[in-house]
């Protein structure tokens, strides 16, 4: 590489924005059959296709646990996946700030190569753009999944099978992305870390046990919270939530009570909400055989009473009504 950060010239089209693409393949490879085309050519396994698109502006770059590139990757496999689909392709767009350097650019780029390979998708085309300095903060990063997905499964990111009765469960600790965010930004020293993960294995494996699944979210901006009130809300039925039974680490409880933030309001971008009917129990078994799931808790249900209402059950005997904060508590943790 003939500069050690990003220039306006790294977007010219010329060498300097050819030694950058061959930074990307040499991470990502060569995208497969189509080699160097404008456009990804891939092979569709069936007729029903999931496409998705997101957009990371996370600051900073780097957090306990993870980063941007880690991020967009599990972002978009993690859409697909409560979708029923099954992640296979990725493109990846940059926009850079001029005088971003080099080798960070890189870390990024290896880190979202690492991650693509243990989420088994292929990261097939992209763009980059290197813009002013001060017209981006360092790095944006969008990226598109295409998956695949069977019929039976193609409503389960809509919900329209949830009953009174169904089980929610959820794959682990609430609220760690957003703190772990909060933290590097502002200097706090803890331990806790982003909860980042890719999760289409653990889905994948528990779509294969039955068909009890109605229904799955991933909780990200809005946490918890947001997911369950935007389902009440679609299906017409209640939702009681059980406090102590959703799962949360000591110190991410502690930091919260010291922060005065609702751990139900927290971004979280490796957490999975299922909902399902009978035969329920084998799917949370399957959950917590899985790295990923091995927190995984029962804690609400689907009910006819308080229509298009969560109820939280608490700690003490008493209940109160969980809505969807009216801001985002923590801007660009995503």
């Amino acid at each position: 590489m003939s500069s050690n950060i990003v220039t306006l010239d790294h977007g010219s089209g010329g060498k300097l924005t050819m030694d950058l693409i061959k930074m990307f393949t040499d991470y990502f490879g060569n995208s497969g059959p189509s080699g160097m085309a404008d456009s990804a050519v891939v092979d569709a396994a069936t007729n029903i296709v999931a496409f998705t698109t997101d957009s990371y502006v996370v600051n900073p770059i780097h957090f306990p646990g993870g980063d941007i590139g880690k991020l967009a990757v599990c972002g978009t496999v993690n859409d697909l996946a409560v979708s029923g689909a099954v992640p296979r392709y990725i493109s990846c767009a940059f926009i850079l700030e001029e005088g971003l350097k080099i080798s960070e650019l890189e870390q990024i780029v290896e880190s979202m190569a690492k991650t693509a390979k243990a989420a088994g998708v292929i990261i097939v085309t992209g763009d980059t753009k290197v813009v002013e300095r001060g017209a981006c903060d360092r790095m944006f990063i969008n990226t598109s999944g295409v998956g695949f997905l069977k019929q039976k499964h193609r409503s389960i990111g809509l919900g329209i099978n949830v009953k009174p009765g169904d089980k929610i469960l959820i794959n682990g600790n609430i609220g760690d992305h957003g703190l772990a965010v909060l933290s590097i930004r502002n200097s706090f020293t803890n331990d806790i870390k982003t909860d980042c993960a890719p999760l289409n294995n653990l889905i994948e494996n528990c779509l294969a046990v039955n068909d009890s699944i109605h229904f799955m979210r991933d909780a990200t901006r809005g946490g918890l919270a947001a997911v369950l009130n935007e389902l009440a809300e679609k299906i017409g039925f209640g939702v009681i939530l059980i406090e102590n039974s959703i799962p949360l680490a000591e110190n991410t409880r502690g930091l919260c009570e010291f922060l005065g933030f609702d751990p139900l309001h927290l971004a979280n971008e490796g957490k999975v909400i299922i909902v399902a009917g009978e035969g329920w129990e084998d799917i949370l078994s399957t959950m917590k055989s899985h790295p990923f799931g091995k927190e995984s808790q029962v804690i609400g249900t689907i009910v006819d009473k308080h229509p298009c209402r969560v109820v939280l059950e608490t700690e003490i005997g008493g209940s109160r009504i969980i809505d969807i904060p009216a801001g985002m508590q923590l801007p660009r943790i995503c």
